[in-house]
């Protein structure tokens, strides 16, 4: 891998990971539109490292109040009551089914997966699924004709049921073009969750799971999977631009809807589709690892 690819890859990884669009999809698509050979799963997994640990900045302070809660409860029975040591606990539980799923189909989702016919459905898919997901929020919040306005849920009512669903979503991302924003902040919709509560609870699951990932796909970095220095570069762009779209994408939410981001990823993935069907980009374009 060339700097330029990794700077590019970086920058997109950083301002596609926090959006509900697939930061794993777009890695895929950059490489096939621009002729570089895919990435691969395990480049992905590493310079997420960089976005989360925007995360872990950005969100400090509510961190450093559910670990302290969560550490607390370990040895103080009646904390465990408390909201922030249960979403603790929950990050944990909700963590499961995406490592377990993870390990058992990591052939597959570094292999057939990663089909470019397959990220146009998943695209299309979970774009539809998000919208409805927003606009039931939005017929909660407004009262709709004839009804009440619907008082949402925040994270001080997560409960053991909405956490384990909040993580199977979570799981579905394993699968290029469902974006784990995007899956997770629906589930959380679906649920009764505002918007705000939805974004941020995802962005807080995410940490375990991407963190454990990089971790472990530093292996194949070590055997020559990966290239350290491009990979690295690549790391920091993606940390740089992960801060300020999150910084955005919160203030974003809080008063505007996800409709921008369901109409992107319907269009992109019909155009993918239209560009697939007539062979002016191969499925398996760039596919073989670099």
């Amino acid at each position: 891998m060339s700097w330029f690819a990794s700077v590019v890859l970086g920058l997109v990884q950083g301002l596609t990971e926090f959006l509900p669009v697939s930061s794993s999809a777009h890695l895929r698509l950059t490489a096939a539109f621009a002729g570089w050979h895919d990435p691969g799963a395990a480049f992905t997994a590493v310079t997420q490292i960089g976005t989360e640990a925007a995360v872990l900045i950005f969100f400090r302070r509510d961190i450093v109040r559910i670990v302290s809660a969560w550490a607390r409860s370990l040895v103080d029975r009646p904390m465990r009551s408390d909201p922030d040591a249960r979403v603790g606990w929950l990050v944990i539980v909700g963590s499961i089914p995406i490592g377990v799923l993870g390990i058992a189909f990591k052939d597959q989702i570094e292999g057939p997966f990663r089909d470019l016919r397959l990220i146009a459905a998943t695209l299309v898919g979970m774009g539809v699924v998000l919208g409805v997901a927003d606009r039931l929020a939005a017929r909660d919040e407004s009262g709709g004709r004839h009804r009440a306005v619907r008082e949402r849920k925040t994270l001080r009512e997560l409960g053991v049921r909405d956490g384990l669903v909040y993580g199977c979503c979570q799981a579905l991302a394993l699968v290029p073009g469902v974006s784990r924003s995007g899956a997770t902040i629906s589930g959380g919709l679906f649920l009764g969750y505002t918007r705000e509560s939805a974004a941020r609870y995802s962005f807080l699951l995410a940490m375990p799971a991407v963190l454990a990932s990089g971790a472990y796909e530093l292996k194949d970095a070590g055997q020559g999977h990966v290239s350290w220095g491009p990979t690295i570069l690549a790391t920091l762009v993606a940390f740089a631009s992960g801060y300020a779209v999150i910084a955005w994408f919160m203030r974003f939410i809080s008063s505007k809807s996800f409709l921008p981001f369901v109409l992107y990823r319907i269009a992109l993935g019909i155009a993918l589709f239209f560009l697939v069907s007539t062979d002016t980009l191969s499925p398996h374009a760039g596919e073989s690892a670099a």
